[in-house]
């Protein structure tokens, strides 16, 4: 194509590493002050939680500090400003591909997630008209009638692992309202859900898991998974391409197939792999995990639950739930959502390369540091968000949201790299809590105790055990 593809990444940990070590010895000037020594101690805690962690270099270095998670140090950036500053008014000196984001490349591919410049502008360019608001709409029909199929065996009492359940929910939506697949076609003998969770599992595991390489590692089972999900991908692209492509239809894959360069070239095969493959993992994971925490806070705030059960019964009463009842989105059930979303951000963080120098808050950054800003953490600063551990939805009322500093509020990224798929994650999660508030009461089982783990998206360690109940 026009656009050259960006250069490979190498996978192999020793040489990635030994990368790092190489450009940390080369820096010019120092990193901004931190905890530089290295402490073995503190990269497994790092790995645990990570969250007291960073709000305590916060409180301690201000909104620029350096962390060293073992081999290497990084650079993190906290709070409206510098959210704003990485993300917006200085994005064009930050690289997704040469940071933390290249490590998901052995999952994904060359996808909108680990590439960069004129290569993702084209990208995103092609694939913006998919995500247009009159195909959202179209797509909550199937969003929907999803959410109404995955209910429709639930009964007092019955109890379900809700994260699982709501995986296998998003990725069949992901697979029919994204791309036209139909999920029952491989039902028998391959489920997607459970290959993503193997696959994203590697994430998941300890760093040093994470070098090794070989039978019966972390790595061969990621790779496996990859495989499993390439061969339904492959195929679906080879169906297409011989009975030409578009068939009529209007989703992202076949939009991407019918899209050509300005000399006339088309996107390779391994290139429309790799767009779906971040498509699928994007447009089904951040769902689950803000699915899984809303309706874990709903359990624990009764009044909360009784403010959105107010206004869906207002809306919708005793019938089904129907796409427009969400095209504008219900008042408090968009304030839950987004305080959900302040406190379990999918996207908990934004590795970054800087391309030069540059300096913030009075600290300078040499050229070519490992780069972090973390939605999680600012969304936790106490001086941006009062008594920030609190669920409150109300803090997102209208004028409250629009007071926010610029910056202070980014779950789904800022500036030119906003998650294209924004609306349409937004209008999924409405319609799967709104389908199931409507019949259903989700109850924590007794004695269960939140941990949350990180690969790459939020989720809670070992998932969440619930008991339905009849409303």
């Amino acid at each position: 194509m026009s656009i050259a593809a960006p250069e490979a990444v190498s996978t192999n940990p020793l040489r990635r590493l030994a990368g790092d070590i190489v450009t940390e010895r080369g820096f010019d000037e120092p990193l901004p002050p931190g905890a530089k020594k290295f402490s073995f101690s503190r990269t497994r805690a790092f790995a645990r939680d990570p969250l007291p962690i960073l709000l305590d270099a916060y409180e301690r270095f201000g909104p620029i500090f350096s962390i060293r998670i073992l081999h290497a140090s990084g650079v993190f950036m906290l709070g409206p400003e510098a959210n704003h500053y990485v993300t917006v008014s200085h994005a064009d000196n930050f690289r997704w591909r040469e940071g933390g984001l290249g490590d998901l490349i052995p999952l994904l591919g060359d996808g909108m997630l680990t590439i960069d410049g004129a290569y993702h502008r084209r990208a995103r360019r092609i694939m913006l008209p998919a995500f247009h608001r009159e195909r959202i709409a179209a797509a909550g029909d199937v969003m929907l009638e999803e959410a109404e199929r995955a209910t429709a065996s639930w009964s007092a009492g019955h109890r379900i692992d809700l994260y699982h359940w709501t995986r296998a929910l998003a990725l069949r939506v992901a697979q029919r309202a994204l791309f036209g697949f139909d999920p029952d076609a491989n039902s028998r003998d391959f489920d997607p859900a459970e290959e993503f969770e193997r696959a994203l599992g590697f994430y998941g595991r300890d760093y040093l898991l994470q070098i090794l390489r070989g039978p019966r590692t972390p790595w061969s089972a990621l790779q496996r998974s990859r495989r499993r999900l390439d061969g339904v991908l492959y195929t679906e692209i080879a169906r297409r391409r011989a009975r030409g492509g578009l068939e009529g239809r209007s989703d992202i894959l076949s939009l991407l197939m019918a899209a050509r360069d300005e000399d006339g070239s088309e996107f390779s095969d391994q290139e429309l792999r790799d767009q779906v493959m971040t498509l699928l993992f994007a447009g089904h994971d951040t769902t689950t995990s803000t699915v899984t925490f809303l309706f874990y806070e709903l359990a624990r705030h009764p009044e909360a639950r009784a403010a959105l059960l107010d206004e869906l019964d207002r809306i919708v009463g005793d019938r089904p739930v129907r796409t427009r009842d969400l095209a504008e989105p219900p008042e408090q059930l968009e304030m839950a959502i987004d305080e959900t979303l302040r406190l379990y951000p999918p996207a908990w963080i934004g590795p970054r390369r800087n391309v030069e120098a540059f300096e913030f808050a009075g600290r300078r950054v040499p050229a070519g540091a490992p780069l972090y800003y973390c939605s999680w953490a600012s969304h936790h600063l106490a001086d941006v968000f009062d008594d920030p551990e609190a669920f409150r939805p109300q803090r997102f009322a209208p004028e409250a949201k629009a007071a926010l500093p610029k910056g202070a509020y980014v779950p789904f990224g800022g500036g030119s790299r906003t998650c294209i798929g924004m609306r349409f994650g937004q209008m999924e999660i409405r319609a799967i809590a709104a389908t199931i508030l409507r019949r259903f009461t989700v109850e924590l089982q007794p004695g269960y105790e939140m941990s949350i783990r990180q690969m790459p998206t939020l989720s809670p360690r070992g998932g969440l055990p619930v008991t339905i109940r009849a409303r």
